[in-house]
């Protein structure tokens, strides 16, 4: 899949548990493994929001498009 998830680096970077940020992002920890692992079909802009708002960081931060070869 040409979009990868970098989610779990920027968690790794701030020091932040998978835990923590589903509790500020208000969605289960479970929807935050999936996202990490990039077993999801989508995101809502204002959940990536509240991921971005509370990594401090910006969507390209989290997501990145990688052409297949």
């Amino acid at each position: 899949m040409p979009i990868v998830v970098n989610l779990d680096v920027m968690l790794a970077k701030r020091k932040m548990r998978s835990k923590e940020l589903s509790e500020i992002v208000g969605i289960t920890e479970q929807n935050i493994s999936l996202l990490k692992s990039g077993k999801v079909k989508g995101v809502r802009f204002d959940t990536l929001e509240r991921i971005c708002e509370a990594l401090d960081c910006q969507p390209g931060d989290i997501l990145e498009y990688q052409p297949d070869a």
